[in-house]
C-alpha cells in the first residue's frame, strides 16, 4: 500500500468543517433527499389485568387467623412476664410462696443468696420475651405462620429461667433436707 499524503513540506488544504462548502439550498435538497428515519409509534400498552390473588408464596389463606393468635399469645406473655420480674426480684418471698405451693415445710438458710439468681432469672424472662416479640412480627412481617413462635419462646425462656430459679433451692441444706424427709 502507499501513503497518498503529500510530502511534510507541501502545505496542506484546510479541513472543511461540516456544511461548510455546501451552500444553504445544497443543504436543504439533501436534508429533504435523505430524511432521517423516525422510530415506530410505540404500542399502546395493555390493559393491565384484575388483581387475582395469589395462593401461593407469601399471601396464604389462614394468616389472618395465625396473626390473631400471635398477637393474643404474645400479650398473654408480655402480662405474664409484666408480672412475674417484680416476684423473682424479690427471691426470698418468691421461695417461700413456691414451698408452700408445693407443701414443703422450710424456708432459705439465706434468704439473701437467691436474689441474684432471681434477679437473672427476671433478666431472662424479659430478654426472652422481647426476642420472641422480635422474632413473631419478622414472621408476621414476611407472611410466615407465627404462632408457634410464642409458644417455643415460652417454653424455652420459662425453662431456662426455671433452672435459674431452681440452683437457690436445690443448693440450700434446709430445703434438700425437708424434700428427702431426712
Amino acid at each position: 500500500m502507499t501513503d497518498e499524503r503529500p510530502p511534510a513540506d507541501e502545505p496542506r488544504p484546510p479541513v472543511p468543517q461540516f456544511g461548510e462548502y455546501a451552500s444553504p439550498e445544497e443543504q436543504r435538497r439533501r436534508m429533504q433527499a435523505n430524511p432521517l428515519p423516525t422510530p415506530p409509534a410505540p404500542s399502546p400498552m395493555p390493559a393491565p389485568a384484575s388483581p387475582v390473588p395469589v395462593l401461593g408464596g407469601t399471601a396464604r389463606p389462614g394468616l389472618g387467623v395465625d396473626r390473631v393468635i400471635t398477637i393474643a399469645l404474645l400479650v398473654y406473655g408480655l402480662i405474664n412476664t409484666i408480672t412475674s420480674i417484680p416476684q423473682m426480684a424479690d427471691y426470698a418471698t418468691y421461695s417461700e410462696t413456691l414451698l408452700s405451693m408445693m407443701g414443703i415445710d422450710a424456708t432459705l438458710t439465706d434468704p439473701s443468696s437467691g436474689r441474684g439468681w432471681g434477679v437473672a432469672a427476671a433478666i431472662v424472662i424479659g430478654l426472652g420475651w422481647l426476642a420472641t416479640a422480635a422474632l413473631a412480627y419478622l414472621r408476621m412481617r414476611a407472611g410466615r405462620l407465627a404462632f408457634w413462635v410464642p409458644v417455643v419462646g415460652a417454653i424455652v425462656f420459662l425453662g431456662i429461667s426455671g433452672v435459674l430459679l431452681a440452683i437457690p433451692l436445690l443448693g440450700d441444706p434446709a430445703i434438700l433436707d425437708a424434700v428427702t424427709g431426712a
